[in-house]
């Protein structure tokens, strides 16, 4: 804790929390009853208690809007109107504090996070706290997706100095940038037993007028301290740990905390977490013959099949919610974001791969379906997110899941049908009500809606299995599919209806790029043309829009104007790191699924960009910000956490492990050593906040496998061997195909192409491993035989 001392606490709510560290271990419901605050402080300060709190409604407009109604962010633009003399993320801010001798208040979050809005709407908007924030204070808004690195440098505080995170986050900062004290959500108003936002912002006044030099000297001493704790370099050691010890460890410390009956991996709340999910296959593929992988692959398929019949997916318009707020997956935190989908889609395919059950492949064709008409933007790019909130009708103060909701009165009125067939009088209604768990009374627990927002009203969530809910009936099972399916049609198109959830329709250049990777790899293992031109148009997107070509270097975002045009921030707001990590991984996936070769050149260029703007050539492993870019902040930190996101330096593993594979430049196998050396102190202590790490290091360590294709792209039997491929399971290898031509660049990459050729003129393949080839083969069967080996 770092000598902190918290000012209340039984906990830490986390409305919009975070996979991972910023999640509470107790729970984060955004209907939790119990809501609970906790405020980090490096010196001591006074306890508060318990306040109240009320729906959240759109900013009402003021006279006069403040400084932040020139910035694009949707995030900003919702506080443009508080009577808060708001600055954005800047020198400005910095010299006024400086100036004046104030404690600087920066407030962090983004434009669909339930719990930001209704801080916004209890305390920013209030007159009263708006002129103490204004008088007393340089008030500072930053929208967490745009800057990561200031969101994770004061997170990285305040979870050191409590006992969690997540957003809102309020801290403190004194005029240069160090923080002093930090919380999350802040009702208005003190109660039994917390403090209220109001008596935070009186007591941080007098402390900091009274006793401002005990507080510099504790935030000096407690940045010191974050500073040697979050230090990630390899010192003496020459090589990364063991790659068979680290998933062995890493596999029994996820069995431990494996729930066996709902699946997943916490007790409440859940999150989908791909980058587990994505460890467990990569194990059960390097244990297959053991008791350890069967029940790594039972753990991961278990938790995608509960996921998907739980309310945690939207059945009736596809795609997944943030997380669950309870252990069974049934009520979601509903806000839906795009890395979510991305690598959702991801983890469905693989696991349709695995187990050749269509259930998979339709759950990943609906999330990508959702994100083609949901998130995606004409020029090719892809939004950030969909909000919780909505208003039930119009003109009403929006509520959180109203869009998604339902009560048993609408569905029985939308499907009045009678079933013909059934054993006893039904309807379309009831045969849907029934499979779906949904109830006169509403199948949502009071002790998750305390308010009454949700009362009479259902979550869909799959209560019984095709088979079951036809022999309940007496129906067969292909009449009950299609009527399942007509109902939920009927509910969609009437669904249209409603208010829509807020579109933040900002474009990040990380998520977009998992995004390519979603529609590329889901294209490639199902086979489907249609998908991959989303990725190609997704890419296309990246680099017309996202891409300065006299630098070489990515933007971090750009904005949907009006009329489908992409507007940008000026100055432009440079790319962080997990810009460049999942960019690359996006163009890696779509060369594999594409075989366009300028997608690989690209990627090229963007890993030397991110070597040269990013890599600690001391320490080893990539900072996760420019150091120009960061300038000022007390920490520059490397993420040692595989979250609701991979860590950038997990991902630039994999990255570097498989640009060597496409090129053989030794340049990036060295850097990948030298990153898993210097992450070998976290891998030993906590491998599995690294799971995605942990399949980079056996990776490295086990041989990655080059299948080369030799054949023109566009002849059948090219084709049946990519297809081939694309159809197994194999996350450690590179695809390449070879057409021929010696001055191609990926011959002029690897000359040992050109030694290799077709047999009678047929498409051929080769398996290569340690710069030795297979017998060509020309056959898709034999070509599975071998690489099933």
């Amino acid at each position: 804790m770092l000598g902190a001392r918290t000012w209340l606490g039984r906990g830490l709510l986390l409305p919009c929390a975070r996979a991972g560290r910023a999640a509470s271990p107790r729970g984060s419901s955004s209907r939790d009853k119990d809501r609970s605050v906790t405020v980090s402080s490096s010196g001591p300060m006074p306890a508060g208690g318990k306040g109240s709190w009320t729906n959240c409604s759109p900013s009402t407009p003021q006279k006069v809007p403040n400084r932040l109604i020139n910035e694009k962010s949707p995030y900003l633009l919702q506080h443009a109107y508080n009577p808060v003399d708001w600055y954005p993320w800047g020198q400005e801010a910095f010299d006024k504090a400086r100036k004046e001798n104030k404690p600087i208040f920066l407030s962090v979050g983004y434009s669909t996070c339930h719990w930001c809005h209704m801080m916004e709407e209890e305390s920013f908007q209030n007159e009263e706290i708006g002129r103490l924030l204004s008088e007393d204070f340089v008030s500072v808004k930053v929208d967490r997706e745009e800057r990561p690195d200031v969101d994770k440098v004061y997170m990285t505080f305040v979870q050191a100095t409590s006992s969690g995170g997540g957003w809102p986050m309020n801290v403190w900062l004194t005029p240069n940038l160090q923080p002093f004290v930090g919380g999350t959500y802040f009702p208005l108003e003190d109660g039994l037993t917390r403090v209220g936002f109001r008596t935070v912002l009186l007591r941080i006044r007098e402390q900091w007028k009274q006793n401002k030099n005990t507080l510099l000297e504790n935030s000096q001493r407690v940045t010191a301290a974050l500073l040697a704790r979050s230090e990630i370099s390899m010192g003496d050691r020459q090589l990364p740990p063991s790659g068979a010890t680290m998933n062995s460890r890493c596999f029994q410390q996820l069995d431990e905390g494996y729930d066996e009956e709902y699946g997943g991996f916490a007790e409440a709340p859940k999150f989908p977490t791909p980058v587990i999910l994505s460890f467990l296959f990569s194990y059960w593929l390097s244990h297959r013959l053991t008791q350890d992988g069967s029940r790594a692959q039972q753990m991961a398929l278990h938790t995608l099949k509960m996921m998907a019949n739980g309310g945690i997916r939207d059945h009736v318009g596809q795609g997944f919610h943030r997380y669950s707020t309870d252990r069974q997956w049934h009520i979601p935190h509903f806000e839906k974001m795009l890395y979510d989908q991305a690598q959702l889609a991801v983890a469905y395919s693989q696991a349709f791969q695995i187990s050749g059950d269509e259930f998979y492949s339709d759950v990943a064709r609906g999330i990508l379906q959702y994100v083609a008409r949901n998130l995606s933007h004409r020029s090719g790019g892809f939004c950030s997110a969909e909000d919780a909130d909505s208003p039930p009708e119009r003109g009403m103060q929006p509520k959180e899941g109203a869009f998604y909701v339902w009560t048993v009165k609408e569905v029985q009125q939308l499907l009045p049908e009678p079933v013909p067939g059934a054993t006893e009088p039904l309807t379309s209604g009831q045969l849907l009500m029934k499979h779906y768990g949904l109830t006169e009374a509403g199948n949502i627990s009071p002790s998750q809606d305390p308010q009454g927002e949700l009362h009479g009203r259902n979550v869909l969530t799959v209560r019984y299995s095709l088979e079951l809910t036809a022999a309940r009936f007496g129906l067969d099972v292909e009449a009950v599919r299609t009527l399942l399916n007509t109902g939920l049609e009927k509910l969609f198109q009437a669904r249209k209806h409603r208010p829509r959830p807020h579109l933040d329709s900002k474009m990040l250049a990380s998520w977009n790029g998992l995004m390519v990777s979603g529609f590329a790899v889901t294209g490639a293992v199902l086979g489907l043309e249609r998908l991959i031109n989303y990725a190609t148009n997704g890419a296309k997107f990246l680099k017309r829009h996202m891409f300065d070509v006299a630098s070489g270097r990515l933007m971090r975002t750009c904005y949907a104007g009006s009329g489908g045009t992409v507007e940008h921030s000026n100055p432009p707001c440079w790319g962080f790191l997990e810009d460049y990590a999942f960019v690359v991984r996006g163009l890696l996936d779509l060369y594999e699924a594409s075989q366009e070769s300028s997608w690989l050149e690209w990627a090229l260029r963007l890993q030397d960009a991110q070597d040269r703007l990013f890599w600690d050539s001391q320490g080893g492993g990539y900072f996760c910000s420019e150091a120009e870019l960061g300038a000022g902040l007390p920490l520059r930190l490397k993420d040692d956490q595989d979250g609701a996101e991979p860590s950038a330096n997990s991902v630039s593993a994999h990255n570097l492990l498989r640009l060597h594979g496409f090129t053989g430049h030794k340049d990036w196998m060295d850097k990948c050593v030298s990153l898993l050396t210097a992450f070998s102190e976290r891998l030993r202590r906590v491998p599995v906040a690294l799971p995605e790490m942990v399949r980079a290091l056996s990776a490295h360590q086990q041989t990655l496998k080059q299948i080369v294709i030799c054949g023109d792209p566009q002849a059948k039997d090219t084709k049946a061997l990519l297809q081939c491929v694309h159809s197994i399971y194999i996350p450690n290898k590179v695809l390449i195909l070879a057409n021929g031509d010696p001055s191609s660049f990926l011959s002029r990459q690897l000359p040992f192409l050109s030694t290799l050729r077709r047999l009678e003129d047929r498409a051929t393949a080769y398996v290569c491993e340690n710069q030795a080839c297979s017998v060509p083969i020309t056959e898709p069967c034999e070509l599975r035989k071998l690489l099933h080996q």
